[in-house]
């Protein structure tokens, strides 16, 4: 009996297709019109949406074209990793699981390639089962949720659609905490002078946390976690928030405000890593890599590092390796529960 055709989808949040005030106010008009990124109803949404056709969408592409000019080499890091992920994610699997017909592929919530149409595709190539892999190692519903409206709508216009499942979250998957914790020990083994090690999470508005969004306790996990894995007592280390925007509070500590207390209270070394985000982008090689050091620099810091995302290092392959198998048996094998159980349970 042959297999059925099965595909992995490992989807990011988006980027836009050229490094243009054009064509990042195409994407910040599709990720910022997402009733899940900024919510509000009735009168409020019409508010919101003024807002943004007429001020946000007016001025701010051309200032965040140049930021992501100052990191685009052929097309946008996010892009370019999601690519490499997809790539070593296939060759893990056909070294791992030979004899499974698993086909990996991309795609993006917002831009290119589009989620929607990345279904559509692969349902019209005869794929009868999909794993959707959400690169947010922490759920949020500003994150994650999207995906299962898409995957929704995709399912409510389709008659005859794939078996399709989606991974929740990741954010205490003892590979996971692995993988970050051998990420910190190989930058301070080439970087010996260690400093305060500064846990970096995008945020979400504190009002969202109060509705039950569990991202801020699956943000404080992972760095408890981590700290555990690495051996650091409380005061080596600490978790904040970035990236917010607009004038309403958002999860607290924000990270510039935390560096810059920090370096006044006399610290003069810090490491920062951003364990939310599965690759590097905008908000890592530019928000935290730059605008954030000097930042810190500027308060008095003296030495300022951070530690790149996983990417497609070893340890995230093995990660997406343990997801692929957790989550797709039943489909491909009746033994990979019992294998991967016991490869996490040698992580722990």
């Amino acid at each position: 009996m042959s297999l059925p055709k099965t595909a992995i989808l490992l989807v990011n949040l988006g980027s836009p297709d050229q490094p243009t005030p054009a064509a990042v106010r195409r994407y910040l008009k599709e990720f910022l019109s997402d009733r899940r990124v900024v919510e509000g109803d009735g009168v409020m949404r019409l508010i919101w949406l003024t807002v943004l056709n007429a001020i946000i969408l007016t001025f701010r592409p051309r200032k965040v074209a140049k930021l992501y000019a100052s990191i685009w080499d052929q097309d946008s890091p996010l892009r370019l990793i999601l690519n490499q992920q997809v790539a070593a994610l296939q060759l893990a699997l056909q070294q791992t699981i030979p004899d499974q017909d698993m086909q990996v592929f991309s795609a993006m919530t917002y831009g290119n390639p589009g989620l929607t149409a990345r279904l559509e595709e692969l349902t019209e190539s005869g794929y009868s089962k999909i794993l959707v892999l959400p690169l947010y190692p922490q759920y949020s519903a500003t994150t994650t949720a999207p995906i299962y409206d898409q995957i929704a709508r995709f399912q409510l216009k389709t008659r005859n659609f794939p078996d399709i499942r989606v991974v929740h979250d990741y954010h205490d998957h003892p590979l996971y905490i692995r993988a970050l914790a051998d990420s910190v020990k190989a930058f301070r083994a080439e970087h010996p002078e260690s400093g305060k090690l500064v846990l970096s999470y995008h945020g979400i508005p504190q009002e969202y946390a109060d509705k039950g969004d569990p991202y801020p306790e699956h943000c404080y996990r992972t760095s408890e976690l981590l700290a555990t894995e690495l051996g650091l007592s409380d005061g080596q280390w600490q978790t904040t928030f970035q990236s917010r925007f607009g004038p309403k509070a958002w999860l607290q500590p924000y990270t510039d405000k935390t560096l810059e207390k920090l370096a006044n209270s006399g610290t003069k070394q810090v490491e920062i890593i951003c364990p939310a985000f599965s690759a590097d982008c905008l908000e890592t090689l530019e928000e935290i890599a730059v605008e954030n050091r000097d930042v810190f620099m500027q308060a008095g810091g003296e030495q300022y590092q951070y530690i790149p995302a996983l990417n497609a290092d070893p340890g995230m392959i093995r990660l997406l390796v343990a997801l692929v198998k957790q989550n797709s048996c039943g489909w491909v094998c009746q033994t990979c529960n019992s294998n991967e159980q016991n490869e996490t349970e040698n992580a722990s």
